[in-house]
């Protein structure tokens, strides 16, 4: 065996032995929380730590943790045992102190000595040790204040306290203190056969009195003062109210004067309306009858013409067919004339025939020449009836064609009559509508009653124009449809 080996043996023995005096010292080592301190007994003597962990040994310490979090201890008098004040009021009062041990090793191992560190900070330890401290220190400062004071300066009742009880309590500390409710003691809770409680009640119906009293002069004079000002109200509704009275009736003498310059204004206008609306009626009434003149004077035109243009028809007609029966007449005149002319000379051709040979073949040519008589006979019949039947059906078809164009120029004039008569009664309409219309204007004008008179005389004239436009239409229509079956017998 090398040095070698002797050396790596002894550095695993170091390096053994420390992990094994890490893992002993973890075991036996102790921290303490932020709030906490760790007070030791035992080998060594009474030891304290804070912020930092300390080594405890099984057997030879025993180690405690104190808790130096800030607690909060309430002192409370009410009633019987109501702080009495400087003026003997007792004082319902509730206060909040609030202590803790102090953060410092002398003060922790003072107050480890005295107590059990872990029961250092609990709430009924601390009442034990402080409570009578505090009310101590309460009844002391209390006394210097009346009981307004105590009320309205509290910020000096908390320093005062402070400074009789101090910040050093036995290795504690008072960080502060509040006072959480303040009210004085009610009466009923009070002892009168007590020296102080009877200085109080006196001291307390005392200050009553004088308030009441002043609060009642403050009523007393409030209401004189709302009394006062309830009658110059009054005084000066009253008044308002005959100026509104004297305004009224002075705008009713107004108004009534101004309704009656009115009524006689319209009297005169609804009079001067009247008498220009008879007027209007009058003339209305002369246009009227005008028209109705006038339209019976054009419907009587329109008849007489229709009646002349039918005369004038009529005897064309008579004329045109005496016209052609004349021409038939002559035409069938002319066609015997033509027959006779033509036997005549057939007549001559057969005697001449018969003068030659008469001589040679007197008695066959005279049979022959009386059967060619016969058959000559009969083609001149047939011709002249083929001659005068072929005249007949040119003379009846030249007819028919006649006829036909002049019915179809009858149906064109007839339609072009249709339309002169639709233009005829759609200008009667328009005639009808503005009549309507005229006359819904005339009614509407009828509201004002100061110009009913006017207005009736605008609706008859309105009347009056409308029947002459409804004339004069029916004159055209009547003057057009004659004029139009006029141009269909003409053609």
């Amino acid at each position: 065996m090398g040095y070698v080996e002797i050396a790596l043996y002894g550095i695993g023995g170091l390096v053994a032995l420390a992990i094994v005096s890490f893992f002993i010292l973890s075991a036996f080592y102790r921290k303490p929380g932020p709030e906490e301190a760790i007070v030791r007994t035992g080998v060594g003597g009474l030891k304290v730590q804070t912020g930092k962990g300390m080594i405890i040994v099984p057997v030879a310490h025993s180690a405690d943790k104190m808790d130096l979090s800030v607690k909060r201890i309430e002192i409370a008098r009410e009633g019987e045992d109501g702080l009495i004040c400087q003026d003997n009021i007792r004082a319902d009062i509730r206060v909040a102190f609030y202590v803790r041990v102090n953060n410092q090793q002398s003060d922790i191992m003072q107050v480890a000595e005295m107590l059990n560190p872990k029961r250092a900070s609990e709430i009924n330890q601390l009442r034990e040790l402080f409570e009578a401290k505090f009310s101590e220190a309460l009844k002391t400062v209390g006394k210097q204040f009346d009981f307004v004071s105590l009320y309205t300066d509290r910020d000096n009742f908390r320093e005062q306290i402070l400074n009789v009880i101090g910040t050093d309590l036995n290795g504690y500390r008072l960080d502060n203190c509040h006072i959480d409710y303040l009210e004085q003691t009610p009466l009923e809770s009070l002892n009168p056969q007590n020296i102080l409680d009877a200085e109080g009640i006196k001291k307390i119906t005392e200050l009553t009195t004088q308030e009441n009293m002043k609060r009642n002069s403050f009523e007393v004079e409030e209401s004189k003062v709302i009394k006062q000002q309830n009658v110059d109200r009054d005084q000066a509704l009253y008044e308002l109210e005959r100026q509104r009275v004297d305004a009224e009736e002075k705008q009713k003498r107004e108004i009534a004067e101004i309704t009656a310059r009115n009524q006689a204004a319209a009297a005169q206008v609804q009079e001067e309306e009247r008498q220009r609306a008879e007027s209007a009626r009058i003339v209305a009434e002369e246009q009227i009858q005008v028209a109705e003149q006038n339209k019976d004077r054009q419907i009587i035109v329109a008849l007489r013409n229709k009646e002349r243009t039918d005369q004038v028809e009529i005897e064309r007609v008579e004329k045109d067919r005496m016209l052609e029966v004349t021409e038939r007449e002559r035409v069938v005149g002319l066609a015997d004339i033509e027959k006779d002319k033509a036997i005549e000379i057939e007549k001559r051709n057969i005697q001449e025939v018969i003068r030659e040979r008469v001589m040679v073949e007197r008695g066959v040519v005279e049979e022959q020449e009386n059967i060619k008589n016969t058959q000559e006979i009969m083609t001149a019949d047939r011709a002249k009836t083929v001659a005068v039947t072929m005249a007949e059906k040119d003379a009846q078809e030249a007819l028919v064609i006649q006829v036909k164009a002049a019915e179809a120029e009858k149906q064109s004039a007839e339609f072009g009559a249709q339309q002169v008569v639709i233009e005829a009664d759609a200008q009667r309409d328009a005639a009808e509508r503005e009549m309507q219309a005229t006359k819904m204007l005339a009614e509407a004008k009828t509201a004002d009653k100061a110009a009913e008179g006017l207005a009736e005389a605008q609706v008859t004239m309105a009347k009056a124009d409308a029947l002459e436009k409804e004339g004069t239409a029916e004159a055209s229509v009547i003057q057009r449809k004659g004029e139009a079956e006029a141009v269909v017998i003409d053609q």
